[in-house]
Parts: C-alpha cells; sequence; structure tokens
C-alpha cells in the first residue's frame, strides 16, 4: 500500500465484485475478517467495519504498529443483511459521521473491493477512491474489474495473454451436466465453477463414477437458474500457488507470492515464499502476472491484484484465476511488512491460517498463552505469531500468523503454537 493518505478504509467484504450479494451467508462469514483491517490504519485514518472490533484487539494492534490511539477513528456499522457496506452505514445513519471524520483531511476511500457501490459512497463522502486521482478513474476502471473476477472472464482473457490453462469450456447452467459429461470422456475429473465465486463457494468436483448410471449433476444455486458456469479438466494437483501484484503508474510490480492451503478448492491458509517443491514457476507466475498488469493498466486498473495458479504432479503450473481486488492475503502481507521494516531480516517467511482450539478462549486469554511461551510477536526479533483478526465469534476458529527468518523456523513456530492453543488435530 502506498504511503499516501489519510485513508478511510472501507472493508466492504459484502461486495457483488467477487461474490452475486444473494449469497449473503457467505458473504457475511467472510465479513467477519474485516478486524484485520486495522493493521492498515496510520495516524488520521478512519477505518468503516462490518464487524465489531474488540478493545483488546484495537490496543493490541496499536501497541504493535505504534499508532496512538487517538491519531484513528473506528467506525463500527450494525448488521443490515446481505447489503453493500455503503447502503449499510447510510441505513444506520453513519454517513455524515463518516463524513466529518474525514474532512478537511484530503482523505481517499481505501476498499476492499472497487464496486459501484463503493465508488458511489466515496462520491457522497467527496472523496477519491485510492489510488485513482479522480472519481471517473475509478469508474472507468470498474468494467474490466468486474470482468476479470469472473471465472469466464479470466478464461478468456488469460488464454489471449498466452497463459496455459486446464482444459475447459464456459456455458450456462442448464447445459454445465451435458459439459461435464463431454469432457469426462476425455479426462478423468472435471471441476465445475460458478461464474461469479471466491474461495471456492459453489465448486463441484466430479467424476465420471459420479454420473453413472442416470446420476445427475445438482449444482449450487449461485448464479441463479441462467448463471454462467465454467466446467474444466481437474488438474492432479501438487500445489496451489498464487503470485500479488500491483499495478502503479510507473507499470506492474510483483509483491509476493506463495503457496495456498486449499481444502475441496476453498483457500484455507498460505505460506511465502514458495516453498522448494514449487519455486520452480516463480519466474512464469511473474511473467503471467505482468501481462496481466500491463492488460489491467491498459483498462484504467490501479492498486493490488492476485493470480492464482495450480501446479500438476508433473511439475507444471496452469493460470487457474485472477483476484483483482485485496485479497486474503494483501492485508497480512502488508502488516508483515510493517512489523518486521526495522528487524534484521529484510524478506521474511511467513504463513496465515485458520486453526480450532478445544476450548473457546478470549482474545487476553489466547494472547496470554503466546506471551507465557515467548511465541507472541517479538518486534525486536521480528518474529513471532500474531493473531490479526481478533477474537473469533465461537472463541475457537483463530486465524493466525505466523513470521520468522526462514520457511523452516515458520513451520517450527506453528507447530508450537499448535501445541499452546490446543488446536484440535494439530497444525490445521
Amino acid at each position: 500500500m502506498s504511503e499516501t493518505g489519510p485513508f478511510v478504509v472501507f472493508a466492504n467484504f459484502l461486495s457483488d465484485l467477487a461474490v452475486d450479494l444473494n449469497e449473503g451467508q457467505i458473504l457475511t462469514q467472510w465479513a467477519q475478517q474485516a478486524p484485520r483491517k486495522a493493521w492498515l490504519l496510520r495516524p488520521g485514518d478512519v477505518l468503516v467495519t462490518p464487524v465489531p472490533l474488540s478493545r483488546e484487539f484495537l490496543r493490541y494492534v496499536y501497541g504493535l504498529t505504534g499508532v496512538p490511539r487517538e491519531t484513528v477513528a473506528v467506525v463500527e456499522v450494525p448488521p443490515a443483511g446481505a447489503v453493500p457496506l455503503a447502503r449499510a452505514v447510510r441505513d444506520a445513519g453513519l454517513t455524515e459521521h463518516v463524513r466529518s471524520l474525514a474532512a478537511g483531511r484530503g482523505a481517499a476511500l481505501l476498499p476492499t473491493a472497487l464496486d459501484s457501490s463503493a465508488i458511489a459512497f466515496a462520491r457522497d463522502l467527496g472523496l477519491t477512491v485510492h489510488p485513482y486521482p479522480t472519481i471517473e478513474a475509478a469508474e472507468a476502471a470498474l468494467k474490466m474489474t468486474m470482468l476479470l473476477n469472473t471465472k469466464a472472464g479470466f478464461r478468456e482473457t488469460a488464454e489471449r495473454l498466452g497463459m496455459r490453462l486446464p482444459a475447459g469450456r464456459v456455458c450456462r447452467r442448464p447445459a454445465a451436466e451435458r459439459l461435464a459429461r463431454e469432457l469426462l470422456l476425455d479426462h478423468e475429473r472435471v471441476v465445475v465453477k460458478p461464474d461469479r465465486s471466491a474461495g471456492g463457494h459453489g465448486m463441484r468436483f466430479v467424476s465420471r463414477d459420479d454420473l453413472k448410471g442416470g446420476a445427475v449433476l445438482v449444482l449450487d444455486t449461485v448464479g441463479g437458474p441462467e448463471g454462467t458456469w465454467v466446467v474444466e479438466e481437474r488438474l492432479d494437483v501438487a500445489e496451489s500457488v498464487s503470485i500479488q501484484l500491483e499495478v502503479t503508474a510507473s507499470g506492474t510490480r510483483a509483491l509476493f507470492s506463495g503457496a495456498m492451503r486449499t481444502a475441496q478448492g476453498s483457500f484455507t491458509g498460505y505460506v511465502s515464499p514458495l516453498p522448494p517443491s514449487c519455486a520452480h514457476v516463480a519466474d512464469e507466475l511473474e511473467e503471467w502476472g505482468a501481462a496481466l498488469g500491463r492488460h489491467l493498466a491498459d483498462h484504467g486498473y490501479a492498486g493490488p491484484f492476485g493470480l492464482d495458479a495450480l501446479v500438476d504432479a508433473e511439475g507444471v503450473a496452469y493460470a487457474s484465476e485472477s483476484n483483482i481486488r485485496r485479497t486474503a492475503t494483501t492485508t497480512p502481507h502488508t502488516m508483515v511488512t510493517r512489523l518486521t521494516a526495522h528487524a534484521v531480516g529484510a524478506h521474511p517467511a511467513w504463513a496465515v491460517a485458520k486453526g480450532w482450539t478445544r476450548h473457546p478462549l478470549d482474545f487476553e486469554g489466547a494472547l496470554a498463552r503466546l506471551r507465557e511461551t515467548r511465541l507472541a510477536f517479538d518486534p525486536a526479533r521480528g518474529e513471532g505469531v500474531v493473531l490479526y483478526a481478533d477474537a473469533p465469534p465461537d472463541g475457537r476458529s483463530w486465524r493466525y500468523a505466523v513470521i520468522a527468518g526462514s520457511p523452516g523456523d515458520v513451520e517450527e513456530q506453528e507447530a508450537a503454537l499448535a501445541e499452546v492453543l490446543e488446536f484440535e488435530g494439530g497444525l490445521p
């Protein structure tokens, strides 16, 4: 994130950019990650969040970042159902409050997702949208942003840009089963993906046996009865990887890359840098990312984006999707960079994940365990565990980051963390 501002950090996880708004349950679930946006705050900033942040967590964040509490403001927006955050702010009568906090500071809106609702909200507040110089510039980028957050839009663009893709085709929902059967003639397994989805939501993995003897393909309701779907061969995946980049006025630059932890196609964690098993794909990932960045820039986009790929058992990478927004790793990476800026290791290794404790803990209780065992992040060493997303509502499903000087040290600290917090089943 460029050092300009101040910012109105707009945690609009409830957005139609990645998933249709009628998928309210999954969007509300994702919104529970909004507290991590506190790691972006600097003096003069305002955080607009759809979920409350505990005082203990904010005190913890301010202590590690060195931001005086009185120099920032946090606006908690009451739940309003599956509606964009901007509408929830208006429905709660908080628009004027946010405007007054941002007034006279030359602030810009920093949304999680660049969507039409966020742009309209910035206009209402009299703000620009970071990093665009004008509202009109942000609006001009919206069409391409929306397109490349779809599976079909990415496939078409990636093919044009020369990326290697799994065999597959795009269709409407009623044709998905027929297309899956056709692809299964040449491939043992296929994956059926809704066009506008994220985190693996709505995906179906289908084998030849699944459609034998009159069996039918049952799809999720996402996208409606005529929605677009993508049917692709299911690769024998050894690793799921990604590269995160940023489009700036001076060009596209790679920020970091790593391997994703997944379960049935859903994102569950991340480790950076790329492990040795797939480090050989780094150059190709960067080449593809640079090509996509140039394409985005040509269509007016500026800011962060991610490119995901699958590495098969033979070590060959296949591009899988793009995320033209701040992703689940963008803010943690900013946090890691910020917390280790004065540490000895210039390029720390890090991981983010979620583990389930056997018994509920509150924030102070979990942090106390880390401090007692010297696992808590130590600014002097630039290493340790960070509870980066506040206490979970259930007290058990804890999101954490591990920062260390090497991948091996990350693994050791993560194993120790699983013991100290008593994760069910050990490491997630």
